[in-house]
């Protein structure tokens, strides 16, 4: 039964993110909102949503591992697997915007959290043990943070578009202000639901196995809810809108660190394993390691790509044998 819930809890997760986008967008367009900030806000949030409320519902039930594992776990996955797939796909060009600010930035945040996790002190994580937490003022500095990197990006794309750079916006459906309305609270209600619903059963087959809540955040969790990602950047590689594809990955990144852990932190102050300090350590390596294949010929190949998978094999035996 526990896998059934499983399955329609991400079930619920995807489709309720994606009503709730339409819905969102749709309102959007009626109050005359452009197109590029609909995406870079709305759009964006929403596909963050399942990860969101995963988080929040552990964070809330004190299932702390459960909520940071299935953020990190998202990363890793989303930076090796989303991006290894894509380059696997076609070639992915790298702009400018995401070499010089958002994968460094998602560098500097994520090892912002690492030192918000440790209290500044690495003494317990050198010796390989100690609990620390991650404080709602913290979270409070995460979130600012967050307003931050969404207000920098919504003014440097009306910036652009001010100065006459051409700027691919999507065109969004708009719906009546009724449907729009029975969008937004399906949406909503189908996102706490098949949040509760992956929580419980994940936690539930975690017991069954003997297995520990990290672990099945890291993987069976942070890959359900990471499939919009996975399957929104596979589809632009496709259609040749390689830009977009590795900046939705690591757009997903900065939204999951700052929004998702900033909000289930502000709520509900979480505690961190020690396990949870190495994978994040892991995830800057990787980033690190992304940053440099982007920088140096603007351009992730398919040898790259192959090379993130092979990655993200070697740390799923990692963590399973950790």
């Amino acid at each position: 039964m526990a896998y059934l819930l499983l399955v329609i809890g991400f079930v619920l997760l995807i489709k309720g993110a994606d009503f709730f986008v339409e819905g969102s967008s749709s309102v959007a367009k009626i109050l005359k909102v452009p197109s590029i900030i609909i995406g870079l806000t709305v759009v964006a949030f929403g596909t963050s949503m399942p990860e969101a409320s995963v988080s929040i519902t552990s964070a809330l039930k004190g299932a702390n591992e459960l909520a940071v594992s299935n953020v990190l776990g998202s990363n890793i996955f989303n930076l090796l697997i989303v991006l290894g797939c894509s380059a696997l796909m076609r070639p992915l060009h790298a702009s400018d915007q995401v070499v010089q600010k958002e994968l460094p930035f998602s560098i500097f945040i994520t090892a912002v959290l690492v030192l918000f996790s440790v209290g500044f002190d690495f003494s317990g994580v050198l010796n390989g043990n100690g609990t620390y937490v991650i404080s709602r003022l913290e979270g409070i500095v995460l979130l600012i943070l967050f307003v931050y990197f969404v207000g920098s990006q919504v003014s440097g794309a009306l910036k652009a578009r001010k100065e006459g750079i051409a700027l691919e916006e999507e065109e969004y459906e708009v719906l009546s202000p009724a449907k729009s309305a029975l969008y937004i609270i399906g949406g909503i209600i189908a996102i706490v639901f098949g949040g509760d619903f992956v929580v419980n059963s994940a936690t539930e087959i975690a017991l069954h196995f003997g297995l520990s809540q990290t672990f099945i955040g890291l993987t069976i969790v942070a890959m359900g809810t990471s499939l919009p990602e996975l399957v929104t950047s596979i589809v632009a590689a496709k259609k040749g809108e390689n830009d977009l594809a590795l900046g939705n990955a690591v757009g997903s990144n900065i939204f999951n660190i700052l929004l998702i852990l900033g909000a289930s932190t502000a709520i509900f102050p979480i505690s961190v394993e020690v396990a949870a300090i190495y994978d994040m350590i892991i995830l800057i390596a990787m980033s690190i390691f992304a940053y440099w294949c982007a920088r140096t010929k603007k351009t992730l190949s398919k040898g790259e790509g192959a090379v993130f998978l092979i990655l993200y094999a070697v740390y799923f035996v990692y963590i399973y044998t950790r």
